[in-house]
């Protein structure tokens, strides 16, 4: 044997060997994790009903209508949800992804970190030979001013030579329309040579999801219907007026009003009324 046959052996005995694709019949959805990689089943997803989600019709109406095309094997397009904080972007994702569900949809969600964009490769060709839809789902996507990150969120997007796989479909969420602040783009474009190329690359990256739904702050009405619809799925009655004056309060302390807000008031309430949420 030679020389280089002896380091070529030790070197394959040294390497992992590939990754086996989990049974994707134990769970509906997924976390990827490296360092080893791994997709790790999820046996309860956090989530709540797609009806209780108040105030985004038009985003609900578009994802859903997007998702259940491509889970029953038609096109469909990268969706980026971005938006004011709070007001139920990744809450739709994975609340969408429950209905197709109970409609008997075969349909996995894969949540993926930003920080393990790099692995992003090795996890398209996991989900590329299986019979399942994969929606690949990474929450809170931004880039910074020396951040290579999102040179690989392209495999997924574009999908290099291969393609991206039939299966697989980015949903991303985003305070940011176009995945970084507005005053880095500001600031490249005033200092470089070429100010129409110097942040085309990243400022790009957003044109290339083929859905953009926008998420706004929501006014008082609607911050109080969002509690009135928990209440009336947690049946917890309380008095309107004190319901009312109540809530109004909380959003006064906290000084801004959105979903997560709402949210956060009905678990107090719930909790002083001792009502479990499930």
């Amino acid at each position: 044997m030679s020389e280089l046959e002896r380091i070529a052996g030790a070197l394959e005995r040294l390497a992992p060997a590939p990754l086996a694709a989990p049974d994707f019949g134990s769970a509906t959805a997924f976390v990827w994790q490296t360092g080893p990689d791994a997709l790790l089943p999820v046996a309860k997803v956090n989530r709540v009903s797609l009806d209780l989600l108040v105030g985004i019709n038009r985003a609900r109406d578009t994802l859903l209508a997007n998702t259940r095309q491509f889970a029953k094997g038609f096109p469909a397009n990268n969706a980026l949800l971005w938006g004011a904080r709070g007001m139920g972007k990744s809450s739709l994702v994975k609340a969408v992804h429950a209905q197709l569900i109970d409609e008997g949809l075969d349909l996995k969600i894969v949540e993926l970190q930003r920080e393990d964009l790099p692995s992003v490769g090795r996890l398209l060709s996991l989900l590329r030979g299986a019979p399942q839809r994969f929606v690949l789902y990474c929450d809170d996507l931004s880039f910074s001013h020396d951040d290579e990150h999102y040179k690989s969120l392209k495999a997924v997007l574009d999908g290099g030579i291969e393609g991206r796989p039939d299966n697989v479909l980015l949903y991303a969420t985003s305070n940011r329309r176009h995945l970084m602040p507005r005053d880095m783009i500001e600031n490249e474009r005033s200092s470089a040579i070429n100010p129409g190329e110097a942040v085309e690359e990243k400022v790009s990256l957003s044109d290339r999801f083929g859905l953009w739904l926008g998420f706004h702050p929501c006014d008082q009405d609607a911050f109080l219907a969002m509690i009135d619809g928990y209440c009336a799925a947690a049946n917890l009655s309380i008095d309107p007026a004190t319901l009312r004056a109540e809530a109004i309060e909380w959003q006064a302390t906290r000084g801004s009003r959105s979903g997560r807000v709402a949210w956060q008031f009905f678990c107090d309430l719930a909790g002083r009324h001792g009502v479990q949420i499930s």
